[in-house]
This record gives structure tokens, C-alpha cells and sequence, in this order.
């Protein structure tokens, strides 16, 4: 009977998974390199064809360039959290872009959610304590997000924290 009641103890009450935001998608993204391609071939050829090669190849530079950035950009998209609140746990994995993992775990009663607020902006970042440690949470989520991600976590925390 006890192993029933440890496991709905640690049975999830809340489980979210927090992701970057990019609003170019894939398909997106191959349309924008196959038109910007396309311009700066065409731009290319035209001024190797006139004589003045060297600003043909800054063309070829510059598409390299903006493929490089585009690149690192959706590799800092493979970044995520993933947070999940039983009655007993509170659980943060911080996944790198690497895919390198860090785990926090924190019990669910002690746990403090803190959010700090600029009147302009929304909530400009959110943490949670307890037991004398300390993490952020979805530092790169966007200001709508932050939103309904702490509305949702705090009432989870205090749903988790009720039924104990």
C-alpha cells in the first residue's frame, strides 16, 4: 500500500517543455537562402562579368556570412527545458544546444517560485529557490510566453503544495 501512495505522490501534476521561439521555420528559412542565393549569384556573375570581380566575391562573403549567423542561430535553438512539479519533486533539466543536460531538483514545499517584473517590459526573469539553491527558468522565452508560463507554474506550485 505504501508503494501506491510514493507513486502517486510522484505522479506529475504539471510537466512543460520550454523552447526557443524562432519565427522562421524551416521551409521558411530554405525559401530565404534560395532567394538570397539566388540574388547574390545573379549580382556575382554580373560584376565578375563587368570586371569588377572583387566585389563579386564580397557577394559570395556576405552569403556565407548570413548563412553562418542563421546557423549559429537555430544551433542556440537546440536549447530547452523541461519542468515538471510532483506533490514531493520539482524538477529542472537545462538541456544545452550540445545537448549536454544539468538537472535541478528541488522538494516541492520548499520551493519558491520568484518573478521580477519591469513595468514596461512584463516579467524580465523568473527563478526558482530552495534548500539554499537557486536557478533560472526560460531566460529565453519571449515577454508572452514568460507570462503564461508563470501563470501556469505557480498555480501548479500551489496546487502541488495544497495537496500535501
Amino acid at each position: 500500500m505504501e508503494g501506491n501512495v510514493e507513486q502517486a505522490a510522484d505522479q506529475p501534476i504539471f510537466a512543460a517543455e520550454l523552447t526557443p521561439y524562432r519565427s522562421l521555420g524551416r521551409k521558411g528559412y530554405r525559401v530565404l537562402f534560395a532567394i538570397t542565393g539566388i540574388v547574390c549569384l545573379v549580382h556575382a556573375g554580373f560584376f565578375m562579368a563587368t570586371g569588377a570581380w572583387p566585389i563579386g566575391l564580397f557577394f559570395g562573403l556576405d552569403f556565407v556570412l548570413l548563412y553562418g549567423a542563421f546557423w549559429l542561430n537555430y544551433r542556440a535553438a537546440r536549447a530547452r527545458e523541461e519542468v515538471t512539479v510532483s506533490r514531493t519533486n520539482l524538477s529542472i533539466r537545462k538541456y544545452t544546444p550540445a545537448g549536454r543536460m544539468t538537472e535541478h531538483r528541488f522538494k516541492t514545499l520548499w520551493a519558491r517560485f520568484f518573478v521580477k517584473r519591469h513595468e514596461e517590459f512584463g516579467i524580465t526573469s523568473m527563478g526558482v529557490a530552495g534548500e539554499g539553491r537557486r536557478t533560472d527558468i526560460g531566460s529565453f522565452l519571449n515577454p508572452d510566453d514568460r507570462e503564461s508560463f508563470a501563470k501556469a507554474f505557480k498555480g501548479a506550485l500551489a496546487t502541488a503544495k495544497q495537496r500535501i
